[in-house]
């Protein structure tokens, strides 16, 4: 039977890999502590010093820069969408006043 597999919080792995740093204890006793490999918490330390500099970072991240790139798509294609319908409906309208006028009689 295989292990169930766990997914960690960020807030977890944060957690573990700062007392790591604190050195009060070594990789394998916190591995023991939290019943997780000594692989994963270096996994997770590795990663954390890769993406450190992050946190510092003044402005938006490219995420950031991303997600208002598409916001501002979305809000320009709701602006076109309603355009579009504020035309149908008056063609519509006008259709049907069209219509209305040469189905009744002596409108020539």
């Amino acid at each position: 039977m295989s292990k169930k597999r766990r997914n960690h919080t960020p807030e977890f792995k944060a957690q573990v890999v700062l007392e790591l740093l604190r050195e009060e204890m070594t990789v394998n006793e916190l591995a023991a502590r939290h019943q997780i490999s000594p692989v994963l918490i270096s996994r997770w330390k590795s990663e954390l010093m890769e993406r450190a500099a992050e946190v510092f970072r003044k402005g938006p991240s490219e995420a950031e820069k991303e997600l208002v790139v598409k916001e501002e798509h979305i809000a320009d294609l709701e602006r076109k969408v309603g355009q579009l319908t504020v035309e149908v409906d008056w063609l519509k309208k006008k259709s049907t006043e069209l219509l209305d006028r040469k189905r009744t009689p002596g409108n020539r």
